[in-house]
């Protein structure tokens, strides 16, 4: 589902064009990880970020071309810096909220902001033509591809072939068994995980 969700914006929708940059925002969720993996295997140049400097390497390990670390960095003069002045094509983003306002200044003219989650409750403001003209920008599910049949299936088209070809690599950060239950959520809280989080249950353990 993650690969699904990334799949719509990244490569459904024909925004993104080989040597394209991507903004992929809160990039160590499972779906930040697999649209970074995504970015790579159509040939354009993803850009993740951060809040904090200790999963920087990680997502530079998981295949990301640049890491912003936005504690420390200010993302509009790092993504102008790293795009040569230009701005991003597409910026894939699952906080929403104020926020999308830092976002949208390093999105090139005629790019786009797709925001694809609520983690910030606060009202998101719509960025004006004004200050970003030819800015397109939309929210998304996942349930735009999944509810239609020929976008599903060439949605699972895609996957398969990434997966069968290694592109796509799906990340797990750690695994509990089933009777650390109660760890593996106080860890999922901590918000230190980079990719999914895995509960194996042992069929055939007696009870």
């Amino acid at each position: 589902m993650a690969y699904v969700t990334a799949y719509g914006p990244l490569a459904e929708s024909g925004h993104v064009r080989p040597g394209d940059h991507v903004l992929i925002t809160a990039a160590s969720s499972s779906v930040g990880l697999a649209a970074i993996q995504i970015a790579r295997h159509i040939g354009a140049i993803p850009i993740a970020t951060t809040r904090g400097t200790g999963k920087k390497q990680r997502l530079l390990d998981a295949g990301a071309a640049h890491v912003i670390v936005t504690d420390d960095e200010d993302l509009p003069t790092r993504v102008k810096e790293i795009t040569g002045g230009d701005g991003v094509r597409l910026a894939f983003d699952p906080v929403a909220g104020p926020g999308v306002e830092t976002i949208a200044q390093g999105i090139a003219p005629g790019g786009f902001l797709v925001v694809y989650g609520a983690l910030d409750p606060r009202p998101t403001p719509l960025p004006n033509a004004r200050s970003y003209p030819a800015l397109s920008s939309s929210t998304y599910t996942l349930f735009e591809i999944t509810t239609n049949p020929e976008r599903l299936r060439r949605a699972v088209a895609f996957v398969n072939s990434g997966l069968a070809s290694g592109a796509f690599t799906p990340v797990v950060d750690r695994t509990f068994d089933l009777t650390e239950i109660t760890e593996a959520h106080r860890y999922m809280a901590a918000g230190d995980q980079v990719g999914k989080i895995v509960v194996t249950v042992d069929h055939g353990r007696s009870e």
